[in-house]
C-alpha cells in the first residue's frame, strides 16, 4: 500500500495523469466539432413553397435552394398535369441543405380504366356508374325509343364503345337515350294561331298530314287556326296521322 502512495506522488504519475487528461478532451473536442460538421449544426434551410408551381418550376426552385426531390404522381381528374399538389416536408419548415423534399404532382398521363356497363341503364344509373369509373358525360343524344331516358347505345370519339374496353380516366362519353316515343310516333304539335301555309309546312316537317279544314274563312291566306283534332292532349300521334284544322280571319 505504501507503494502504491509513493507511486501516486512521483512525477511519472503526474506526467501520465495529465496527458490521460488532455487525451480525453481532444478526443471529446474532436468528437464535438466533428458531429457538428458532419450534421451541419446551425445551418438550416427554409424549405420554399412549391405546392401549385409547375413541376418544371419546382426543380428550378429546389435547385437554386440547394435541396434535393423525388417525386410521386397521381390521377385527379380535371386538374391540370405537372402541377405539385402535395410536399413534404411542408413549406416554411427548416432543413438542412441537401435535405431530399418528396414531391406529389399531377400525372402527365391518365390511366386507364375499363370501361363499365351502362346500356339499359336509366341516366341517372349511368352518369353515377360513369363518375365512380372517373368518367364526363358529355352529350346526351335522344332518338325514338319507348325506354324513355333510358341508355341505348354509349359513343366515345363517334364510336359505340364496348363494356371492358379499355379507356384513358376523363374522356368523355356521349349517351344515346330513348324519348320515350314509338319509332314511329311523333308529338302533336301546337298550331294554335299559324296561317295555313305555316300549319302545312310544320306538319309535313313532323310526318303528319293536314287532315279536313273547317271555319269562317274569307281569306285563306290570312286565316288563322283557331282549333285543331287531335289537340296536343293527345301527345303521340303515328307518323302520317291527319290533322284537322279549324281556320278564321276573325
Amino acid at each position: 500500500m505504501s507503494k502504491l502512495l509513493l507511486y501516486l506522488r512521483t512525477d511519472v504519475f503526474r506526467k501520465t495523469l495529465i496527458f490521460l487528461i488532455a487525451t480525453i478532451i481532444a478526443l471529446f473536442l474532436l468528437i464535438y466539432f466533428g458531429l457538428k460538421i458532419y450534421t451541419k449544426h446551425g445551418d438550416a434551410l427554409e424549405v420554399p413553397v412549391l405546392k401549385g408551381l409547375s413541376i418544371e418550376e419546382a426543380k428550378n426552385t429546389l435547385a437554386k435552394a440547394g435541396l434535393a426531390y423525388k417525386i410521386d404522381s397521381v390521377y385527379q381528374m380535371d386538374a391540370k398535369p405537372g402541377l405539385v399538389i402535395e410536399q413534404d416536408p411542408e413549406a416554411s419548415a427548416l432543413v438542412k441543405g441537401g435535405r431530399t423534399i418528396y414531391l406529389t404532382i399531377i400525372t402527365q398521363v391518365a390511366p386507364e380504366v375499363s370501361f363499365p356497363q351502362v346500356v339499359e341503364k336509366n341516366l341517372i344509373e349511368a352518369s353515377a356508374i360513369l363518375r365512380n369509373h372517373s368518367l364526363k358525360v358529355g352529350d346526351t343524344v335522344y332518338v325514338n325509343d319507348i325506354a324513355r331516358d333510358v341508355v341505348l347505345d354509349v359513343k366515345f370519339g363517334g364510336q359505340s364503345i364496348k363494356p371492358g374496353r379499355m379507356i384513358s380516366k376523363g374522356s368523355t362519353i356521349t349517351l344515346v337515350l330513348g324519348n320515350g316515343r314509338g319509332a314511329n310516333e311523333v308529338e302533336v304539335p301546337i298550331l294554335l294561331n299559324y296561317t295555313l301555309v305555316e300549319a302545312k309546312f310544320a306538319l309535313r316537317g313532323l310526318g303528319l298530314t293536314l287532315g279536313s279544314i273547317s271555319g269562317n274563312i274569307t281569306d285563306s291566306l290570312t286565316a288563322k287556326v283557331i282549333a285543331q283534332s287531335p289537340d296536343s292532349t293527345a301527345r303521340l300521334v303515328s307518323l302520317g296521322t291527319p290533322i284537322n284544322l279549324t281556320l278564321s280571319n276573325n
